[in-house]
């Protein structure tokens, strides 16, 4: 059983790894689902180890990037600062479980998919460089809706545990107007940056879960090694289709495992209200009825 659970925890960081480096974001989404539904983690401490790990190789991936000069400062700027005080936010409301984990996997599994429905919108054949609105927003160059976007990947990034690149990579690219490698290396130093402040603000070190550490990241540093090989062959349509694909299937297996959360945690209220009894239901003793009425005579 161990050693299952250390391949696949291997062989889960070298496909984060390997997604990270190659398209920028895919890094978490992966990972809550392996952690959760592979490994068997509860929700809290999946996110905190699922915004350790991501950390550590979303800047591990940035490097090759940077030495190519392939980072965008100012919609990083734009987009980073709120992002990182959204993550606050929603690390915040997660740690005083204002958000219970059905709503927090759901929420990931709903955004998921609309993300991807964008993407695969983007690049149908024959359709504009980008959708109507899009096209507005990159004429006007406005930052606010840049802004407003990374306020929702740092509430996401807080409250569902996820470093947020899957919807980075899809503002930078549809708002800022990006290539998708320059947008792929900015979107790991935003991930990094996001997961911190996520991680910060839920106030949780995942001590008991360190164990598991070691096997993604040395997965994970493999499958980034194979992803800087690869990446450079792949062509824009390619990278946007893979992702579309990824967070189609990470939305599916989300929504599963927050409907089974939610049906497990209805059950145990159900069973814990039919197991109380009734103070009104208390039957007083027939004997004690009849000592009340029938006093000794003196």
């Amino acid at each position: 059983m161990l050693t299952s659970t250390l391949l696949l925890l291997c062989f889960g960081g070298g496909l984060i790894g390997f997604l990270l480096a190659v398209l920028g974001a895919g890094g978490s989404i992966l990972l809550m689902p392996l952690l959760t539904i592979g490994v068997g983690l509860k929700t809290d401490p999946a996110i905190a180890l699922s915004l350790l790990v991501v950390t550590v190789l979303a800047i591990g991936n940035a490097i090759p990037g940077l030495r190519r000069g392939q980072m965008a400062t100012k919609p990083a700027v734009v987009l980073g600062l709120p992002a990182l005080v959204g993550s606050w936010i929603g690390g915040t409301l997660a740690k005083g479980d204002v958000i219970t984990d059905a709503i927090q996997l759901a929420v990931f599994a709903a955004v998921a998919a609309v993300v991807a429905w964008l993407m695969l919108r983007r690049i149908e054949p024959g359709s504009a460089a980008a959708l109507p609105l899009t096209r507005e927003l990159m004429r006007s160059r406005s930052p606010w809706p840049l802004a407003f976007q990374g306020l929702l990947v740092g509430l996401l990034t807080g409250i569902a545990g996820v470093g947020g690149g899957f919807a980075i990579v899809p503002a930078l690219v549809l708002l800022a107007g990006l290539p998708m490698r320059i947008a792929s290396t900015t979107s790991l130093l935003l991930i990094a940056l996001n997961s911190l402040v996520a991680l910060k603000a839920l106030g949780s070190w995942p001590e008991a879960q360190l164990s598991l550490l070691v096997p993604l990241l040395v997965g994970g540093a493999l499958g980034a090694v194979a992803g800087q090989r690869v990446a450079p062959h792949l062509n824009e349509l390619q990278l946007r289709r893979g992702f579309a694909a990824l967070l189609i299937g990470s939305a599916l297996l989300i929504a599963g495992k927050a409907l089974e959360t939610h049906q497990t945690t209805t059950g145990k209220t159900r069973s814990e209200q039919s197991h109380r009894l009734p103070h009104h239901d208390t039957i007083t003793p027939a004997s004690t009825l009849r000592g009340r009425h029938h006093q000794p005579e003196l």
